[in-house]
């Protein structure tokens, strides 16, 4: 298979086409349009579904198909009765930085809404994949994530009361919960074990953060633990999947 000069790195092989050269429709229609997103720019207005029907000559439902494929990559966003162009993902660091600092490198100003935050003894589950003590005092707070005052995400943390005994007094909500820890604590965040899968949003975490049930989601598990190797947060969040994508840097392992 000849590889195109003009292939991008990231981009499908051969931007996805089969070598048999046989295509849905809808898929060459989603190409059509993937060009006109790039003249348009960001936030430029697309045609109406029927104005695009009639300029490629197909049914309004297949223009209906490439547009929902665009949407939820992230290429289109819904404003008002109209669609527009999206912005670039955020690029969010696989790190121990807060979602704060990865916010603020992209020239975003981030920022949380507080849902809840509650006081509870620790369940067994919570006690046994932190290594805190089961029934001990735990604080959960959950929290919208937002990015110029667009909602793109949803926090869930668990912390020890021992450890942030006064987080309802004297913590600001909307601010990074690890710049609290660190300026106001003293606690410095030692190591941490994440995991992420795809998932779809529950109807209430949709309502949250005002998507569609459907938009897939990018779910970050993280157990972190201080200098101390002592247990600090359990931190369950969503991400849009058309908001998010991640990075992080490999080197090579050292004998």
């Amino acid at each position: 298979m000849d590889y195109p000069n003009d292939q991008a790195p990231g981009a499908p092989i051969r931007s996805g086409v089969p070598e048999h050269g046989r295509i849905p429709k809808y898929y060459a229609v989603k190409a059509q349009v993937a060009v006109l997103i790039d003249e348009l720019g960001e936030g430029g207005l697309l045609p109406t579904e029927r104005d695009l029907a009639e300029r490629y000559e197909v049914a309004r439902e297949t223009v209906r198909q490439a547009l929902r494929e665009l949407l939820l990559e992230g290429r289109l966003r819904r404003q008002g009765r109209g669609t527009v162009v999206a912005g670039p993902k955020l690029e969010q660091p696989l790190s121990l930085a807060s979602y704060t600092e990865g916010v603020r490198r992209q020239g975003r100003w981030p920022g949380r809404t507080l849902i809840s935050l509650d006081r509870f003894p620790c369940p067994p589950a919570l006690a046994a994949e932190t290594g805190l003590e089961r029934g001990e005092p735990v604080w959960h707070m959950e929290r919208v994530l937002l990015a110029d005052d667009e909602r793109v995400g949803l926090e869930s943390t668990y912390v020890a009361v021992a450890r942030v005994p006064r987080l309802d007094s004297e913590f600001t909500p909307d601010s990074s919960f690890y710049a609290y820890l660190h300026d106001r604590l003293g606690i410095a965040f030692g190591d941490a074990d994440e995991r992420i899968e795809t998932v779809l949003a529950t109807p209430r975490e949709a309502l949250l953060i005002g998507t569609p049930p459907a938009l897939p989601m990018l779910l970050i598990h993280r157990v972190s633990r201080d200098t101390a190797g002592q247990p600090l947060e359990r931190v369950r969040t969503l991400y849009r999947g058309d908001r998010f994508s991640f990075t992080t840097h490999l080197g090579t392992a050292r004998n």
